[in-house]
């Protein structure tokens, strides 16, 4: 049984690396159109499931792991800018207050019809705009592809006051969560994974706690 994770995403290949797992990339054929009236979390767990169950029609004997984030606020889920321009208003509007950010992880099996997904959700305070600390942010282009406009663990970090969760669950793939899914499916993970939080070795986990 081959371990596929479900997604294009550079930081959650990183981030299932440090687990020590044999895996395989396969990016799933899903496009995602969220639905009116679904809350936050309804909407991030449908996302991670249909990633997974995209892959895992093609690959019916395998363990195939999907996962998506979202950013909510004020009960609304704040997606990736358009624009540099659309950029600055995310920012904006996150600045100085605390946001959630859900992440779901999801499993399928189809030869045995095995699925299982949770969510993981942190919240990120930010700090209060300076008149300058987003403009310096915006001048590094990080906040195009990033919904909510920012990356924790590249330069948006200084963006950040404090978190209260999971810093991997903000990145888009939290290991805890991760390992422990794995190993209810039946899937080995050798990692000690309470070392690797202690570690933490990951661009900026080490300046915010988990």
């Amino acid at each position: 049984m081959q371990l596929i994770l479900a997604s294009t995403s550079p930081r959650r290949r990183e981030l299932l690396a440090l687990l020590g797992l044999s895996f395989e990339l396969c990016p799933p054929s899903f496009e995602e159109h969220p639905i009116a009236g679904l809350a936050p979390v309804e909407q991030v767990s449908r996302f991670a499931m249909e990633k997974a169950h995209a892959v895992g029609a093609q690959r019916p004997e395998d363990l195939v792991l999907g996962s998506d984030t979202v950013i909510e606020i004020d009960g609304q889920c704040v997606g990736k800018p358009t624009d540099m321009d659309h950029a600055r208003a995310m920012l904006a509007k996150l600045a100085g207050r605390p946001h959630l950010v859900h992440t779901a992880v999801a499993l399928c099996r189809h030869a045995d019809g095995m699925e299982r997904v949770e969510v993981a959700s942190a919240t990120v305070v930010m700090k209060p705009d300076d008149g300058m600390r987003i403009e310096r942010y915006l001048a590094t282009r990080e906040s195009l592809g990033k919904a909510g406009a920012y990356s924790i663990q590249g330069w948006g970090g200084e963006l950040i006051e404090r978190i209260e969760g999971d810093f991997t669950a903000v990145v888009g793939l939290p290991l805890r969560m991760v390992a422990r899914l794995l190993r209810s499916a039946g899937y080995d993970v050798p990692c000690d994974v309470e070392a690797l939080y202690r570690r933490r070795p990951y661009p900026n986990w080490s300046r915010f706690s988990t």
